[in-house]
């Protein structure tokens, strides 16, 4: 597989947040967003085998493992990786950004699906017929960077029936939208979502990779 980096930090996102994790992060993506923050993927990587990658993991010496990217979803060698981790009792988190589709992926893995917003200038690049493969314990993240960004994924939530589904993170753009505006948009609304900020960000420099 082409990987990026590997490395173990405090998960910074969704409700597995200030947990020690060990990060796969692939190679290569499709989508282009205005907020990216791991630009350096679309260009960077080498070639890892999966006996490599596996054994990485094993020394982290973590239960927790989340495979992100990137877009995971773009080498087909991952779902032999995923089967590989969840065979070996991992907690598996994988996270896509909703423009391929998880058809495929294990059902014991936790997808955390990224369904992007007007503001990331992505957003019709989204495969919804994600949406109803959708299980329990998988976690839908919306990334805001403004109102409009809140109503339309409001109407999202609502149009597909998503709080009746799985678990909802709505995170403020770093360095955009203030963490304290989403976090009273919420409330005023009284919407059943999980604020969800980049823990990572606030504890390390939020330029530094591998953290």
């Amino acid at each position: 597989m082409r990987i990026c980096e590997i490395f173990t930090s405090i998960q910074g996102e969704s409700s597995y947040a200030g947990l020690p994790c060990t990060f796969i992060r692939v190679a290569g993506c499709n989508l282009r967003c205005t907020y990216c923050d791991t630009t350096y993927v679309y260009d960077e990587g080498a070639e890892v085998s999966l006996q490599e990658i596996m054994q990485n993991v094993r020394d982290a010496g973590t239960g927790l493992v989340e495979i992100t990217g990137g877009e995971p979803l773009l080498q087909n060698e991952i779902h032999l990786l995923v089967s590989g981790l969840l065979e070996e009792g991992y907690t598996l988190l994988i996270e896509t950004n909703g423009s391929q589709s998880i058809a495929g992926v294990d059902p014991r893995a936790v997808v955390i699906l990224d369904i992007k917003t007007p503001g990331s200038g992505m957003h019709e690049k989204m495969d919804l017929s994600n949406l109803a493969m959708i299980k329990p314990s998988a976690e839908i993240k919306f990334v805001i960077t403004g109102r409009e960004d809140y109503q339309w994924s409001k109407d999202m939530i609502r149009a597909y029936g998503l709080s009746e589904k799985c678990h909802i993170l709505m995170s403020p753009a770093y360095g955009t939208l203030p963490p304290s505006d989403l976090a009273r948009w919420i409330l005023e609304d009284r919407l059943n979502v999980r604020l969800n900020i980049q823990l990572h960000k606030y504890i390390f420099d939020p330029e530094r990779r591998g953290v």
